[in-house]
């Protein structure tokens, strides 16, 4: 296999830390507009899982496809999805990607190589391990990767999955976004293995563990797996471990969650440890970083009012781009 960098330059990781930042942005302003009683639906966050959404979908080139899920809208960001897009699907509006009938969280765009998400995991890993098959198929140098939270690693779709990927040898990265809880149920009582990775060996596929908070080894990893897929030397297992900043949707307020756990991911700042990686290095000061922020709160004020105004789509669209299975 060839051996690419795995390097970032200048521009990529201010790339990388714009769409973090905006990623949380966009849902700092969802959770208000959620608890003030201004969308029609609920919300899923994402926040603190920034390294890992960002990091490994920005390994993916043009003309790759991602298969993510109801809490990733993040990982969408480096694919092209943007602001008004996110807040007009969440405002049912007519000029939303799905045409103000999709559920909130369910934005993608086949175009820009990101399927439309799902909250039902790991629905999307045999999707996209169907994906990779169509590449294989027709000599395509594209790669599908997928994500879910541990707790679908204990569905048998998840399992399923990986076992063909793994027989087929297809260019396919499958990502779990190790987060402590499925819903309220912590990891020690969903699992016995230490790592989700660790059960890639029995399906003779590589396995990775990276630190779900550091965006740079988030991008690594991926990038070798992606790279590898690419390569025809088959699928990869990657587990993040990250930690769920909020509860599991809007109405939850996760009281089953120690403060003290809280308390230590809250110092594991997946954004602020970037920070401090860029000023280190020079590449960022408090007077750029302010402009990045300023600039980013403007897009979500745009993005959110360009919403607002919006159409609701008409009584008769309700029966256009409707289809029965």
């Amino acid at each position: 296999m060839e051996v690419k960098s795995l390097e970032l330059n200048t521009q990529q990781l201010m790339e990388i830390y714009y769409f973090m930042r905006l990623g949380r942005a966009i849902e700092e302003r969802l959770e208000l507009l959620y608890k003030g009683g201004r969308l029609p639906g609920a919300i899923y966050l994402g926040r603190g899982q920034e390294a890992i959404e960002v990091g490994a979908s920005y390994a993916l080139e043009p003309g790759d496809m991602l298969a993510p899920t109801h809490r990733d809208m993040m990982s969408q960001l480096p694919r092209g999805i943007t602001a008004k897009e996110i807040f007009t699907q969440h405002y049912a509006r007519t000029n939303s990607l799905t045409r103000g009938k999709g559920e909130d969280n369910y934005q993608g765009d086949l175009k820009r190589g990101t399927f439309a998400t799902v909250s039902m995991l790991p629905d999307f890993y045999p999707v996209a391990a169907g994906a990779a098959l169509a590449f294989k198929i027709r000599n395509e140098k594209r790669v599908a990767m997928t994500y879910c939270g541990e707790g679908a690693t204990s569905v048998g779709d998840w399992h399923e999955s990986i076992n063909v990927a793994s027989v087929l040898n297809l260019p396919v990265v499958f990502i779990v976004i190790n987060n402590g809880y499925a819903y309220s149920t912590p990891v020690y009582k969903e699992m016995k293995v230490a790592n989700v990775a660790d059960r890639a060996c029995a399906y003779a596929i590589p396995g990775a563990v990276v630190d779900g908070n550091d965006v740079i080894e988030c991008y690594r990893e991926t990038k070798k797996a992606v790279d590898r897929a690419r390569d025809g030397g088959g699928p990869t297992l990657i587990e993040a471990k990250t930690m769920r900043m909020r509860g599991h949707a809007g109405h939850d307020p996760a009281k089953y969650m120690a403060t003290e756990i809280i308390d230590l991911w809250t110092r594991r700042d997946p954004i602020v440890r970037f920070e401090n990686y860029l000023i280190e290095r020079g590449l960022l000061t408090d007077e750029s970083k302010r402009e990045i922020i300023n600039r980013i709160n403007a897009e979500v004020e745009d993005a959110v009012r360009f919403a607002e105004e919006s159409p609701y789509p008409e009584g008769k669209e309700a029966i256009e781009d409707v289809y029965r299975g």
